[in-house]
């Protein structure tokens, strides 16, 4: 018996609609906190427009938090992009570098007219500089030695905003009269813009790890520091610029024992490989490769 071949009807299915171009929220939003960093920092500036350096040294100190929440928040979304990389740089040569100087100028750098205006105008241009060293040399962070993730090329962004201002945070605490010549101001001002751009190992605290017997005492020095903020915050903000700068020396120092240590290490496979440098198996370079450093912001 021959079957009837069986005839397919189409079934009337529902046409799915496309889906919309364009990317969600969570991608955006380590770009949205950029630009509120952005803000931020110029709001700074017209605080300082106003004479109103309270505002403009909170205003960068909120910038600083934000620039440190995007790249995190970034990472954790997984949303990182070239866009946002581009962008970040140029918001922090704002925010750390060009609003802090105007500050300073607006503050007293002014009554020095030029010498006062080359200094303000001396961190703007280290901290595009050293944004822009960042973004050339991010592809060779693969080649630095495992410890060297621990550490910046020279004094992030930020952290040498916040250097910058110390003059003023201080004069907020003790009052005028101390902190706020020109003449003091300008030299130091140019001092934190060359360790911006410097070669200067200096701790990172991005890989730190906590060991878990000292996670209370962690917890608690924080909660000591948030009261210390609260009750006194230009004293507390003095403090740990002055500890920032102490630790400089610190980091350095053990930066070298670590290169000293990994070169220690090589040494056996350099002497199987032959001669290296004009001296042999320890030639001058042979310890080139851990020499470099990808700077981070």
């Amino acid at each position: 018996m021959v079957r009837p071949p069986r005839v397919f009807r189409p079934r009337n299915r529902r046409l799915r609609p496309p889906r919309l171009g364009g990317l969600t929220l969570n991608k955006l939003l380590p770009n949205m906190l950029t630009m509120l960093a952005l803000a931020s920092g110029m709001t700074g500036m017209r605080f300082a427009i106003e004479g109103n350096f309270k505002a403009a040294v909170l205003a960068i100190a909120v910038a600083a938090v934000f620039d440190a929440l995007d790249g995190r928040i970034a990472r954790l979304l997984n949303a990182q992009s070239k866009f946002g990389e581009e962008l970040d740089s140029l918001s922090d040569v704002v925010s750390f570098g060009v609003a802090p100087g105007m500050i300073l100028y607006l503050w007293c750098l002014g009554e020095a007219n030029t010498f006062g205006w080359i200094a303000a105008l001396l961190l703007g241009v280290c901290a595009a500089l050293r944004l822009a060293r960042f973004n050339t040399m991010i592809g060779l962070a693969a080649e630095k030695p495992a410890f060297a993730f621990n550490y910046f090329t020279g004094v992030p962004a930020p952290a040498g905003a916040f250097l910058a201002l110390l003059p003023l945070v201080a004069t907020l605490e003790v009052g005028p009269g101390w902190f706020d010549t020109p003449w003091l101001v300008a030299p130091w001002a140019a001092c934190i813009g060359a360790l911006m751009i410097s070669a200067l190992p200096t701790f990172s605290l991005k890989g730190l790890r906590i060991p878990q017997r000292y996670v209370v005492f962690v917890l608690l020095g924080v909660g000591i520091l948030a009261a210390a903020l609260v009750s006194a915050p230009w004293a507390t903000l003095s403090l740990l610029g002055l500890a920032y700068l102490a630790s400089i020396p610190f980091s350095v120092k053990r930066y070298q024992e670590l290169s000293e240590e990994a070169a220690k290490l090589r040494e056996p496979a350099d002497d199987d490989a032959g001669p290296v440098g004009p001296e042999g198996g320890e030639g001058a370079d042979a310890t080139g490769p851990l020499r470099r450093q990808a700077p981070d912001v």
